[in-house]
């Protein structure tokens, strides 16, 4: 008897309904598990730190052939319920729209690539294996959600030869790009130690808001780079700078201030950091005030040159939508940064427009095309 196809958009509402707000499962990859062990899938819960996390392979181990999705089902706050028109968690179809938080970022992506992994492998089992790592902690720190699947497929000899990440991808319309690297992520925190002093005597006093000024306008003001072959240009930004201060007639002894520098392959944070501190230290010899700098790194600027996997993944989203997908790199941070070093990895999914905001939602169609799309690069990958 021929297998009931696997209903995505259902499968998106089971999970918006499953309030995993990071760093809570709220019965998530229970859902999946259960759903990927009834299909065949070899399933591991590989939790770490309190996070839960899960891999669930389909074909024995050690294949040469080895076909990856990579995704989280941990899910941002939904912030003040009062401002919803939809429950967040109600997983409510109307106007062609499935609502709900996390129904963009990304629990559809997930419920498109387990419901392509289940039907293919019913429907033609490929020579090979396919292998599902999701997490439940990418939306927080992210150092135990896919960091601790791949420390813990590295132990166990468990290998991906190619990757594919399901985050949502396309700007405005479906099948309009695909990532092949991400800029990389770091935060500089400074704090310039002055000398407190009343303000009709600045002579008495070391200003630290001036010396911060001066640190920040230099740092911004910079021409880090001109863009490379794949990225576009790298990009500082002040963020905020602080007192404390709630008199306006006292020079405060201490000021803070915060960057965050996005890079492309041109930099790496080490290079970076050197450059921040070599000015902090011109500044702090220029003013006679003590400036210290801590920085924090979210990951390195990376590329999957662009071959086999982006043409494998373009020509799929073509077949499926029309569209040719422009190879891009824009965008924040994704957990795409820990597995470029286990394999080659790409990231393909829906229309982002939504994620993370109030009333989150999610085209129904495109979460039917998306695991159309997901199924014509698991047959193409092992044809």
């Amino acid at each position: 008897m021929k297998n009931t196809p696997t209903d995505p958009v259902a499968l998106t509402a089971q999970l918006v309904r499953c309030p995993s707000v990071t760093p809570f499962e709220g019965g998530a990859l229970q859902l999946l598990e259960k759903l990927l062990s009834g299909a065949g899938f070899s399933c591991t819960r590989v939790d770490r730190a309190g996070v839960a996390n899960i891999f669930a392979r389909w074909g024995s181990k050690g294949h040469a052939r080895s076909f990856g999705f990579n995704g989280h089902t941990d899910v941002v706050p939904v912030g003040d319920t009062a401002a919803w028109t939809v429950d967040p968690f109600g997983a409510e179809i109307k106007d062609g729209f499935l609502w709900g938080r996390g129904s963009t970022d990304m629990k559809s992506g997930v419920a498109a690539f387990a419901a392509a992994a289940i039907d293919f492998v019913r429907e033609t089992p490929p020579d090979g294996a396919v292998i599902l790592a999701i997490t439940g902690d990418e939306e927080g720190d992210a150092q135990d959600g896919t960091v601790a699947l791949l420390d813990w497929m590295a132990e166990q000899q468990e290998q991906m030869t190619a990757c594919l990440v399901g985050e949502p991808t396309c700007p405005e319309f479906m099948g309009e790009a695909i990532k092949i690297g991400r800029r990389g992520s770091m935060t500089g925190f400074f704090t310039a130690k002055g000398v407190q002093g009343h303000s009709a005597y600045p002579d008495r006093a070391k200003n630290p808001v001036t010396v911060i000024a001066r640190l920040i306008d230099r740092l911004s003001s910079h021409n880090l780079d001109e863009g490379t072959d794949h990225f576009d240009a790298s990009t500082l930004a002040a963020t905020t700078i602080d007192t404390g201060n709630p008199a306006n007639n006292v020079i405060p002894a201490e000021c803070r201030a915060t960057v965050n520098i996005r890079f492309n392959d041109a930099h790496s944070s080490e290079s970076l950091t050197s450059w921040m501190r070599r000015i902090a230290d011109e500044i702090a010899a220029e003013t006679d005030v003590r400036i210290e700098m801590k920085t924090q790194v979210s990951g390195e600027s990376f590329l999957t040159p662009p071959g086999k996997l982006s043409e494998l993944v373009s020509q799929a989203v073509h077949a499926e939508t029309g569209v040719t997908p422009v190879l891009s790199t824009s965008g924040g941070t994704s957990d795409a940064r820990f597995v470029k070093n286990h394999c080659p990895v790409v990231e393909f999914g829906l229309v982002g427009k939504t994620m993370h905001q109030v009333d989150e939602r999610v085209s129904v169609d495109q979460i039917h095309r998306l695991k159309a799309i997901y199924t014509r690069i698991l047959r193409d990958y092992f044809a």
